[in-house]
Formats: C-alpha cells, sequence, structure tokens
C-alpha cells in the first residue's frame, strides 16, 4: 500500500522525502515498480479472466473460436489468436470429444422408404421445412435412459425430444409430438430418420400421415445418412453425458433436460449459425 502510494503521487513529490516519510527504502521502491505487472501483463490478465469466465459460464465446452466471439460481444478487441494462446498458456481446455456412431437395427419387416433428404444438410431456407430425428441412449446406475430428439436443419435446434427407459414407437412418436405442438409446422415438412423398427412403427406413420409430413430415411447401415443429428448426439454426450455419472434415470432427465432447453437451444453458439445460438438465429431470420 506504501509503494502504491508513492507511485501514485511520484509526480507531486520528491520519492526520496515520501520514502523517508513511510520509513521505506527508495531501493526497495524501486525494486517493487520492477517486479509490478505491466500495462500489457495486465490487460492479459483481465481478459484471461473472462476468458475463464466464459469458459465456466458455457459448461467448459467453448474453444477459442466461440470464446473470440463471445468476447468480440462484450466490446473486447482481440484476435482469435490471441484468445488461444492465453488459453493455452492458463491451460484452460474445452472438453474433448469421442468417436460415436449410431448403429441401428433395421432387422424388421415393417415397411421402410427411401432416401430424400440424400445428404443435402444444407438445403433448407426456413424454419420448419426439414426435421431430422434419431435415437441414442445415455446408462444410468438403474440401467439405460433413451433419448429420441427432433432437430431443426435451419435453425439446428432442438424442437422437440422424448425419455424413456424403453426404446419404442411411443419414445420417437412423443418426441414428434412435442416438435408438432412447438412449431405448428405447415404441410410439406420432411423428416429424415434412420430405418429402425420405431420409425417405421404404424403409430409413427400414422402420425406423419396425419399432419402431412413427407418421411425419408437413411440407407442400410449408413450412419452419415443422418449426420447432423449425430452430431448434436456426439455434442450432448461429448459436452455434458461423459462428464457426468447419472444415479437413476430421474438425474439423467434433468439433466439432459437442462442442457437442451437452457444451454444448447439458448446460449450455445454455433459455428455453422455465425456463431449464434439456435434461438438466437431462428430470431433473428
Amino acid at each position: 500500500m506504501r509503494f502504491a502510494f508513492i507511485e501514485e503521487h511520484e509526480q507531486s513529490f520528491e520519492v526520496t522525502t515520501m520514502c523517508q516519510t513511510f520509513q521505506v527504502s527508495r531501493s526497495g521502491y524501486y525494486a517493487w515498480k520492477r517486479r509490478k505487472p505491466g500495462t500489457r501483463q495486465l490487460r492479459q490478465q483481465k481478459l484471461t479472466e473472462e476468458i475463464r469466465a466464459i469458459h465456466q459460464e458455457n459448461q467448459q465446452v467453448y474453444g477459442s473460436p466461440r470464446i473470440h466471439q463471445e468476447l468480440q460481444e462484450r466490446g473486447r478487441k482481440c484476435s482469435v489468436n490471441t484468445v488461444a494462446k492465453w488459453m493455452r498458456e492458463a491451460e484452460i481446455r474445452a472438453k474433448t470429444t469421442k468417436k460415436f456412431c449410431v448403429t441401428t437395427d433395421s432387422n424388421h419387416h415393417l415397411r421402410v422408404v427411401g432416401n430424400l433428404l440424400n445428404q443435402q444438410f444444407d438445403s433448407p431456407t426456413q424454419t420448419n421445412q426439414i426435421w431430422v430425428s434419431d435415437i441414442t441412449y445415455l446408462w444410468t446406475d438403474e440401467g439405460w435412459l433413451y433419448l429420441a430428439a427432433v432437430l431443426d436443419l435451419y435453425t439446428r435446434k432442438v424442437v422437440g425430444w422424448s425419455m424413456s427407459k424403453t426404446m419404442t414407437a411411443d419414445l420417437v412418436s412423443d418426441a414428434l409430438k412435442m416438435a408438432i405442438g412447438r412449431q405448428h409446422p405447415g404441410e410439406g415438412l420432411l423428416i429424415h430418420s434412420d430405418r429402425g423398427s420405431q420409425y417405421a412403427s404404424d403409430a409413427y406413420q400414422r402420425l406423419l400421415r396425419e399432419h402431412g409430413i413427407k418421411c425419408s430415411m437413411s440407407r442400410k447401415g449408413n450412419c452419415w445418412d443422418n449426420a447432423p443429428m449425430e452430431s448434436f448426439f456426439a455434442t450432448l454426450k461429448k459436452e455434458l453425458v461423459y462428464q457426468e455419472r447419472y444415479t437413476t434415470r430421474q438425474r439423467a432427465r434433468l439433466s439432459v433436460f437442462v442442457y437442451i432447453e437452457t444451454f444448447y437451444n439458448r446460449k450455445r453458439k454455433h459455428s455453422a449459425l455465425g456463431y449464434k445460438s439456435p434461438e438466437q438465429f431462428e430470431q433473428a431470420t
């Protein structure tokens, strides 16, 4: 505190006089000044603190591009390379991913349809033109919990989801019903899925017909035909599921609900959307 006072007032009073007044040595004062962080170092420390805060606020999943975008939105001027450098120095890392590709048991005798989407994932020009859907699973101490989700290809928003301890036609139908209830799509909507028995079931196909929704299915054994859905599930598992241990299915349900509804749809920035969240992108279009 004494050295700081001397520094603050050294343009008004002699350093020697102030050192004598505060009973400190001149050499001690100048040694303190040499050790004191400079302006650049202080700026780096402050920005690193902001980077760490953004990283924590976003479940530790953001790398340098998304953190750089967030800093820009907050009025901070720096390059993405600077952010990456300071993240490395502070050992701030985005959670790492694991390889993930769902395989579906399509050995059933129900009717399947062709692949109308044909990997044209960038073709929609507005919401509710093309949806994709799939099922994944989460392990809990009580056993498996299955999650079905519906994703809008234009906004990358999860528009519907459902969870159950059994992988039935009701699971995918309930997710679709949520999406229809939220989005109120017009006729002509296309929904793409794999050719699993749940999506080929009479109940699910009847629901599509009732709402004038066209059906598209992946080729047998080709997970890349539904790559955006696979990508969402991989992100969900990397950023949430692999970081947790779920003692009950109810805890897993709550965790997934919070991730989808309060983080993924509302806050998580997508590079394909100009670093906007799905809801921000939806509102801007």
